[in-house]
């Protein structure tokens, strides 16, 4: 079907399904006029951080971007390391995961470089580099370096941690199908555990410590074991406190007072990934002030894992507090981390509005220029706000850095408006993106229509579809979007119309999810026939079937025949449904009491299903044929 009569079959669609009559398209080409038009340059306040490390080291890691720079920009050769020779620099821990960090996205890269700073730099890599450096291998192109740096791990002494198996054992089933690389995978683990001796006093140290409150008596109980410390052990023993953060400290100090043990930035970074956490936050910032007084610095790693924790569980503030303090070192998070870190600090609060201020005063205070993203970061927390004219200011400063705003700033200042219930303005920025050259793409339609279902205006929403459907198609999100908007006003015939009319129409495959929450939707309204011609399609477009609502529905409402019909649309072109699709109605329609009913369900079963010894256990007979 072409556009045009795909724009017709729509609009007859509206008029059928709207409970009212449809107005005639609304003009999307105006502006919006509530924005002031005066124009202003971004600013933000700098803010200071109590943390500032003023700890400069002397060798190449107040420098480590020159370092990566230098890799990435040429092919690994000799003359590439008589480059990296004549910088006449130590590597420290922190520079060499910073930098495979940068280098995660080129693996052999990342190995040539690994292998210099050990064989060429004399650096002495730990159980933490290792596992850093065998996630970035895990990889088709670099298996060969994988399993050659995971031979000298074990050779080293160093022990493959529980979180490093299952994150490269879930790359290689998952990710990247290489299903016989896990299963080898997984035989070098528990080959490795099996052989570690020293897995079972970390795992002993643990239980004393846990015992109960930090005492005397636990103090003389681990001088006891004359523990041979190493690095390595406190980072295992730690991550094994990781859910008891405050005796994971305990134990860092008793280490600490051990005579010939002092700890260094390994152990000191190990400690702050299990402290990041709610209930010890205030200790997280004591570590952090005291490495910071002692000369060590935070590795990337650490950030990148910290952050990630702050944010995913909104402490929010600290993310922006630990951002600060790695942006004054010599271990910049990048421009796509300060991005990532405002889209999630986009929330609506004012709060959050100053801790964007926060973030980007202290990226334009390293020297580096606000990029598209940065600015989209901004924009986006004030359109969330609602705080318009604001965010018109950032816009047309955007377009003046030559950042012109494109379909994401749009889709921001859309989904504002919807928020602020200004539905008819948002409609009106569609005219304004097209007048500027931007044309709306899959995802603003999408937002603006999901606006009007929010607000319950499925006139409007329905009539956004069809103007959409002039330069766009429409995908299984927006049909999703549609069908919750029915939905939520009970309106589940028309969502059901909706569905199989952009299915018939425009072969659109919806998702498994939509086709399953419109049919608990339709039995729950007792259209057991328009369900089963949602099952069906399910079935054409190749998703599994959803047969639980049916089998509940059927055994306490439905008859005979509708259990045949259900049984039948399980049914493939190559093969009948399995003794347990036939089990499990049968067992409904007797739990139900409905037995003379299951009984006619089994005769009219074909002859091997009536034969089976399952069907005749549920019945108590030898044979129900």
């Amino acid at each position: 079907m072409n556009r045009s009569k795909a724009v017709f079959a729509y609009l007859r669609l509206a008029n059928s399904l709207l409970s009212t009559r449809v107005s005639s398209t609304r003009c999307f080409s105006t502006q919006v006029t509530h924005f002031s038009r005066s124009s202003s340059h971004l600013s933000f306040q700098p803010h200071s951080s109590n943390l500032r490390n003023t700890h400069q080291k002397l060798f190449f890691s107040s420098k480590p971007d020159s370092l990566v720079r230098l890799i990435l920009a040429n092919d690994w050769s000799d003359g590439l390391v008589t480059e990296l020779e004549e910088l006449n620099s130590a590597l420290t821990h922190e520079t060499v995961i910073y930098a495979l960090k940068k280098l995660d996205k080129e693996p052999k890269k990342a190995s040539n470089f690994f292998d210099w700073a050990r064989e060429e730099n004399g650096f002495k890599p730990n159980s933490s580099v290792y596992s850093f450096m065998l996630r970035i291998l895990a990889n088709k192109d670099t298996l060969k370096e994988f399993w050659k740096a995971l031979k000298e791990m074990k050779d080293e002494g160093f022990y493959l941690d529980e979180e490093t198996y299952y994150t490269i054992n879930s790359s290689f089933k998952n990710k990247n199908k290489m299903e016989a690389e896990a299963v080898a995978l997984t035989h070098f683990y528990k080959r490795m555990i099996e052989d570690n001796a020293n897995d079972r006093v970390v795992k002993k140290v643990a239980d004393v410590v846990l015992g109960g409150e930090w005492s005397d008596e636990i103090d003389k109980e681990l001088d006891d074991m004359k523990i041979s410390l190493s690095d390595n052990f406190v980072i295992r023993v730690l991550k094994e406190l990781r859910n008891y953060p405050r005796k994971g400290l305990k134990f860092f100090h008793w280490v600490g007072n051990c005579s010939g043990y002092e700890h260094n930035t390994v152990t000191y970074n190990a400690l702050l990934r299990v402290l990041a956490r709610h209930d010890s936050i205030g200790e997280f910032w004591n570590v952090v002030e005291q490495m910071n007084g002692e000369g060590f610095e935070i590795d990337f790693d650490t950030y990148t894992k910290v952050t990630r924790h702050f944010q995913k569980f909104k402490m929010l503030e600290d993310a922006v507090k630990f951002y600060e303090i790695m942006m004054d070192g010599p271990y910049k998070p990048s421009a796509q981390d300060c991005s990532l870190l405002l889209r999630r600090l986009s929330g609506g609060s004012a709060e959050d509005m100053d801790l964007v201020g926060r973030v980007v005063s202290k990226y334009e205070a390293a020297g580096y220029s606000l990029s598209k993203a940065i600015y989209d970061g901004v924009h986006r927390s004030l359109t969330g706000l609602g705080r318009f004219d604001e965010a018109e200011k950032v816009m047309k400063t955007m377009k003046n850095a030559g950042c012109g705003p494109d379909n994401i700033t749009y889709s921001q200042l859309v989904f504002g408006l919807c928020k602020a219930g200004r539905l008819e303005e948002a409609r009106n920025v569609l005219g304004e993106m097209e007048a500027q050259g931007c044309i709306p793409d899959i995802k603003t339609w999408t937002i603006l229509i999901q606006g009007h279902c929010d607000a319950n205006q499925m006139d409007d929403a329905l009539m956004c579809f069809a103007n959409m459907q002039k330069n766009c198609d429409a995908d299984a999100d927006l049909l999703d979007v549609l069908i919750n908007g029915f939905i939520k006003q009970n309106r589940i015939v028309g969502a059901y119309k909706l569905l199989e009319e952009m299915v018939n129409i425009l072969h659109l495959r919806p998702w498994q999810a939509t086709f399953k929450n419109l049919i608990e939707k339709l039995l729950r309204v007792r259209k057991l026939e328009e369900s089963m011609n949602l099952l069906k399609l399910m079935k054409k477009q190749n998703h599994p079937p959803y047969a639980e609502p049916f089998v509940q529905y059927i055994s306490k409402f439905g008859t005979v025949d509708d259990a045949m019909e259900f049984i039948k649309a399980l049914t493939t072109s190559k093969q009948y449904p399995s003794i347990g699709a036939y089990v499990h109605v049968l067992k409904s329609f007797l739990k139900e009491g409905r037995h003379p009913e299951a009984q006619d369900i089994v005769h009219k079963c074909p002859h091997h299903i009536r034969q089976h010894s399952k069907i005749s256990q549920l019945f108590g007979t030898k044979s129900t044929a």
